[in-house]
């Protein structure tokens, strides 16, 4: 085939592929992810048949790796990362050691070195933002404090990540690898102590002048030049704008600085979230990221080589049941130990059962400073792949397993946080203030106002509130909280939802809004219940099950703007025509 023409084979044929297995995968109920994967198996060199040009692919997945840790810094919200932080922080970093470890172990039973026993457990212990977030969009609890955690963790995850793609080329010298730490200037085992150290002080030093120059003059200069394009109402022009600053700063972060495609972009995407035009430019540069994505995902599918499930299923086994398992019984216990929910420790356990994105970046940098054996790749993929196809069965367990460890005592009291001051009201409380009260559940945004009115109206409130976070700012104001979820009975017992005259539910979290609904009836059938909720379908099974009043999310939005607007023209139509008299005795 003329050379001439291998990008656009390379594209069609990748790209083709991957529609019609990403299509089949959705219809499997699999991720399409999994269908990107297996085209690019079957256009590499492990297949039969046609084999793209792995150069121009390893190419187009640099762009797609840009473009995707572009989208997670343009997402990246430090706020929420914030209102999360005493568990998201400390049990991210506990997983990824625990899931490092692991992987580390194993590696060396293996015979592998240190080296590649650390960089095998790291691409092990990160899970996938993409599979992530479509997981908890699927199951419609990403708004939910569940999917805050979660959704934090990850980005913990990501951080944690970044920084070892910054600080794995300077020590590939000490762990072992086998080709220059950067740019392939000298030879790691050429490197003594003090040149790893003084390169290490280097690239540490680059990353930090990097990273200050993005938050003191990028967050001013790039929003501000986003905002001058978007004014000439040139949609081109803007999205162009978008790519040239994800592309064009990860490009010139690691010719400039010397750090990475995948840093430089990220830091694009998060100076660009200050601006006013950032939701425009996620949604004008999503098109482009997904394509570039699925070319990545292409690109990594080429690198797997299939007879590694036939030549060491065992070793492809392993690696499964530390992803799917090891690391999410450590994520379940360390998200219990800190005593929230079991809902929360199940749902963070099953959104983190797979790897991704990060896995296949930091083992493609693993393998090309000699770190990593051939065959790590193949298994890191393989471990991908299988995890990915496995987490909607995953998730669909989250209920049984619930009911499950409910049902045995031991578990239950483990973590049921019997002993939690936190999950019960003081006995200071005084019995009027829980009799004929309102019970909130939920102080998001939604539930913040709610309570503000119901105050306002001098009515008694007990919020019940996930965040353990707020209920200690919400008792340090004198507020009446409990923490945990309201599908668990004990935490609207501690509520004291039988004497209460109304429940208010402000959680979108329709499976948590349903089972509270039932248990709130069953101990007190006369209670008033009023909910809100996102569908119709959810809005139709509230009312069926006799709740008072249930506020549809864009409908009731729609409705209120709509009255707003009415009230506005009657004014000002009252205005024109209390003005109309002396406008014409003027004449």
């Amino acid at each position: 085939m003329d050379h001439s023409v291998a990008l656009i084979s390379t594209i069609a044929a990748g790209m083709g592929l991957a529609l019609v297995l990403g299509f089949v995968a959705v219809r499997l109920k699999l991720p399409a992810l999994v269908g990107y994967l297996i085209a690019g198996i079957l256009v590499g060199p492990y297949s039969p048949g046609f084999v793209a040009d792995p150069g121009l692919a390893n190419q187009l997945a640099e762009i797609g790796v840009m473009l995707l840790m572009f989208g997670v810094g343009l997402h990246f919200s430090l706020e929420d990362l914030i209102s999360v932080r005493r568990i998201a922080l400390p049990g991210a970093i506990a997983q990824i050691v625990v899931a490092t470890a692991m992987g580390a172990g194993v590696a060396a039973l293996w015979g592998w070195n240190i080296g590649a026993g650390i960089v095998f457990g790291l691409a092990l212990s990160v899970a996938s933002t993409v599979v992530l977030i479509k997981a908890l969009e699927s199951h419609g609890v990403l708004e939910s404090m569940n999917g805050r955690i979660a959704v934090g963790w990850l980005v913990v995850e990501d951080l944690v990540l970044v920084l070892m793609l910054v600080l794995l080329p300077p020590l590939a010298a000490i762990l072992g690898g086998g080709h220059g730490a950067v740019h392939g200037t000298e030879p790691a085992a050429a490197m003594g102590a003090w040149d790893t150290l003084r390169l290490l002080s280097i690239t540490l030093g680059k990353v930090a002048l990097f990273i200050g120059l993005m938050l003191v003059v990028g967050r001013r200069l790039f929003p501000w030049i986003l905002w001058q394009v978007g004014r000439t109402g040139s949609r081109e022009l803007f999205t162009l704008c978008v790519v040239v600053a994800a592309v064009g700063l990860a490009y010139a972060a690691g010719a400039l600085f010397g750090v990475s495609f995948a840093l430089g972009a990220f830091f694009a995407g998060m100076v660009l979230r200050g601006s006013d035009l950032s939701y425009r430019a996620a949604e004008e540069s999503l098109p482009l990221r997904d394509a570039f994505a699925v070319l990545f995902f292409v690109s990594v599918g080429m690198l797997f080589d299939p007879t590694v499930l036939v030549r060491d299923p065992l070793k492809v086994l392993v690696v499964v049941g530390i992803i799917v398992l090891g690391k999410s019984l450590a994520a379940f216990v360390i998200v219990a130990l800190f005593r929230y929910p079991l809902n929360t420790a199940l749902t963070v356990s099953a959104s983190l059962a797979q790897i991704g994105e990060f896995s296949f970046i930091l083992a493609s940098l693993g393998a090309s400073l000699g770190l990593l054996p051939p065959e790590a790749q193949s298994l890191i993929l393989a471990g991908s792949i299988i995890s990915i196809a496995l987490n909607p069965l995953v998730f669909n367990a989250i209920e049984p397993a619930n009911a499950w460890i409910r049902s045995r005592s031991r578990l239950a009291r483990f973590v049921g946080r019997a002993n939690d001051p936190l999950s019960r009201l003081p006995d200071t409380v005084e019995s009027g203030h829980v009799t004929g009260h309102a019970v909130l559940v939920g102080f998001g945004r939604v539930g913040r106002r709610l309570f503000d009115l119901l105050t306002e109206k001098g009515v008694a409130v007990v919020v019940v509130e996930q965040n353990r976070e707020a209920v200690e700012r919400l008792r340090a104001r004198g507020v009446k909280a409990v923490a945990g979820v309201a599908s668990d009975p004990a935490v609207l017992v501690q509520a004291h939802v039988a004497r209460a005259g109304t429940l208010l539910l402000a959680v979108p979290d329709m499976i948590q809004v349903r089972q509270a609904v039932e248990i709130a009836q069953t101990l007190n059938p006369g209670i008033e219940v009023i909910a809100r909720t996102h569908t119709q379908e959810d809005s139709d099974f509230l009312l069926k099950a006799r709740v008072g009043g249930v506020f549809l999310g864009e409908h009731e939005l729609a409705a209120s703007m709509a009255d707003h607007a009415v009230a506005r023209m009657e004014a000002r139509a009252a205005a024109r025509e209390g003005s109309a008299p002396s406008a014409s005795s003027g004449h």
